[in-house]
């Protein structure tokens, strides 16, 4: 059974239902020295080779094993790709022609690709089915309604002809589930929202949807409600009050018990199995006293756990199966020196996987693993053109914040003998984390000579619940920003970073961060890079998607109460400091973000100008939340490649705005009037 999530949700906090999804488990942690001599290409690595489609992406077996799906480039468009498991009968299945597809999954039948697509960055994505297994076949739209959101869609291998999917059709801000018939794409409501349900779970023997996450938006306590079968009532399984983390994994074989991850009696969350009539605790499974549970395997038919994975720098895993390990063993023996491996796909029977490589220097590495034979054949590689450049090594680095609160990081620099311009490079969420691997943007930075630093501040999710509600009403002026304030300090006095050439460089939180940076602490930055950052938190959250209503209390609790007290969301939004900011900045935005709209890019844009502040505003009339097309994204790279070479003194490629990339500013003022075709003023 697989659930997917349309979407990645960033500046709310990650609440519906993800347990059916099988977790990468990644190597046990393999050692950088912090002595070593990191270093990056000579060459400038084209923006192009590290921004652009990747050649193969995201590959996935049918149930049977027969056929291998995956996401290739069709005409420089991302689309789902097939072939004979054995064979070299490529062909592409779908046909996108502008946007790309980004998320696709096997049906249990093996023969129907279902996907995800939204319109130009809206996010209100619609699911897609379309027969892999003939040439003529056109992608059906499943949930054809028009403004309505497609999320939460949970397959079973038990009814290979039925899946379930959430739409927010009949109101706005509730997800109902329906049932579709596959082959005829009929709907059926299977399960109404209450109107507080965030996402829903069900019961693999019978299918029916037997389990619901919702939050009380009087309290932001989360509630994990089950129900004894389809017409039985709900009743409320476990209640995990605001400060306390959990939700289900699974129901067991027989339905009695169930897997919960649950921090109640703990500061981490701590795998345990629970009474379904009772809800009491009967063991607790796995748990780690440095960070939450990650990843859990499980097996498909019996419902005991296999295996269960832990983050904190760097993936560790516990082992519940023995013959398990011994693959993974034997996988990492075999794998690129430096790699961790993890399970991509796999087959209904489990006997053929799909396995991965991944790197902190380099691309992923795909194989076909037969676990019977015990033999594993080469795929293919996701970006081979990163092949032709040498890349820096990732180190995970322990900064201390000012109270002592140890943070972990993530270091990418091209010179490790001298200090050189620093990137700070905030990420998203914010209750959300950085993780070790090969990263695009640290190493594009790297090779164009500065250091990159990504820091799991205080607020970050995964470590513990008092680590996530440290940054609670820390934005702007308080700790979770005085971390980052912290980490910059940190790296100069380490001989990482020089001091008075620094950027913060942020997308979404992090965009937030960055006009933050430049407002509330202005002599420590040299330059800002904002991607859809939010300037006024109030417009933010009165403008959020109507869906993430029983969530708005919980972002109060988490962020201040700005609806009641305007002083206060004065004293944390950029947008009232404008005066205080003089570093100049780069803004990047979509007009058709549904999470920050335009209007917080306009706002401090336009207010800035007004000031004769620099600022250089960039908006894709295309996109959403983030950059999604390639042409935007390497516009918007090379936009900031020239920024950062004026501001810190790095070096960088030519650039020449793309004409499919074009910015264009919609508003005009009586003082200012913005060219279509002019990103600077």
């Amino acid at each position: 059974m697989l659930t997917i999530l349309a979407g990645s949700l960033s500046l709310v906090p990650q609440l519906a239902l993800q347990q059916r999804v099988a977790v990468p488990l990644a190597a046990r942690r393999l050692a950088v020295s912090p002595q070593a001599a990191l270093t990056t290409d000579e060459k400038i690595v084209p923006r192009d080779v590290l921004f652009g489609n990747p050649e193969y992406a995201s590959p996935m077996l049918s149930p049977d094993g027969k056929l291998l799906a995956y996401l290739r480039p069709d005409d420089g468009v991302m689309n789902v790709w097939c072939r004979t498991v054995g064979k070299t009968d490529d062909r592409v299945v779908t046909a996108d022609k502008y946007r790309g597809i980004r998320q696709a999954f096997w049906a249990e039948d093996s023969k129907t690709l279902l996907f995800m697509q939204d319109d130009a960055g809206d996010e209100n994505f619609h699911l897609f089915a379309i027969d892999a297994t003939s040439a003529s076949s056109a992608a059906r739209d499943l949930t054809p309604y028009k403004g309505a959101k497609a999320q939460n869609v949970i397959t079973n291998k038990r009814f290979p002809d039925q899946l379930l999917v959430a739409i927010n059709n009949r109101d706005p801000a509730s997800f109902d589930m329906y049932r579709c018939d596959v082959a005829s794409g009929a709907l059926t409501l299977d399960t109404e929202n209450p109107g507080d349900v965030l996402g829903w779970g069900t019961e693999d023997e019978s299918f029916e949807v037997r389990e619901a996450v919702s939050m009380n938006p009087a309290d932001s306590s989360t509630i994990v409600r089950v129900r004894d079968g389809q017409d039985a009532a709900w009743r409320d399984l476990v209640v995990f009050p605001y400060g306390e983390e959990g939700n289900m994994v699974d129901f067991a074989k027989d339905g009695k018990t169930c897997l919960v991850l649950s921090t109640l009696g703990r500061e981490t969350t701590g795998l345990v199995r629970m009474d379904v009539a009772t809800g009491k605790v009967l063991e607790e499974i796995a748990s780690s006293d440095k960070c939450n549970v990650g990843g859990i395997l499980l097996d498909d038919d019996t419902k005991e756990v296999r295996v269960v994975s832990y983050n904190y720098a760097r993936t560790e895993r516990t082992f519940f199966d023995d013959v398990l390990e011994a693959d993974f063993n034997k996988l990492e023996a075999a794998g690129p020196p430096g790699s961790e491996v993890s399970l991509a796909s796999r087959t209904r029977d489990d006997q053929t996987w799909v396995v991965s490589y991944r790197r902190d220097d380099g691309p992923a590495e795909y194989v076909l693993h037969d676990r019977t034979k015990g033999e594993s054949t080469p795929l293919f590689v996701s970006q081979p053109s990163l092949l032709g450049f040498k890349f820096a090594h990732m180190e995970d680095v322990r900064i201390p914040a000012r109270d002592g609160l140890e943070l972990v990081g993530y270091l990418t620099r091209a010179d490790s003998d001298k200090p050189t311009p620093l990137v700070l490079l905030v990420h998203g969420g914010p209750w959300a984390r950085d993780f070790w691997g090969f990263n695009s943007a640290a190493q594009w930075l790297a090779n164009r000579g500065y250091a990159v630093l990504q820091v799991n501040y205080r607020g970050s999710s995964g470590y513990s619940k008092s680590f996530l509600h440290k940054g609670d009403k820390g934005w702007g002026i308080g700790d979770m920003q005085h971390d980052l304030t912290d980490a910059v300090a940190w790296a100069v006095d380490q001989g990482i970073a020089v001091k008075d050439k620094v950027c913060i460089y942020g997308g979404s939180y992090g965009g937030y961060a960055c006009l933050a940076g430049l407002a509330f602490t202005p002599s420590l930055y040299a330059c800002g890079v904002d991607i859809v950052g939010p300037s006024n938190i109030k417009t933010l959250l009165d403008s959020i998607p109507a869906y993430w209503g029983p969530l708005r209390n919980d972002m109060l609790l988490k962020i201040g109460d700005v609806d009641n007290h305007p002083e206060f969301n004065r004293a944390i939004s950029p947008l009232f400091h404008i005066d205080a900011i003089t570093a100049p900045l780069l803004i990047g935005q979509g007009a058709n973000d549904p999470r920050v709209k335009q209007a917080e890019a306009d706002q401090i844009a336009f207010g800035m100008a007004a000031k004769n502040v620099p600022v250089e505003y960039v908006l894709y009339p295309d996109e959403g939340h983030g950059f999604a097309r390639p042409a935007n994204r390497i516009d918007f790279n090379g936009r900031t490649e020239v920024f950062l070479a004026e501001h810190l003194g790095g070096r960088a490629e030519a650039f020449e705005a793309s004409d499919e990339a074009t910015a264009t500013f919609p508003l005009k003022t009586k003082a200012y009037e913005y060219p279509a075709a002019k990103a600077m003023y």
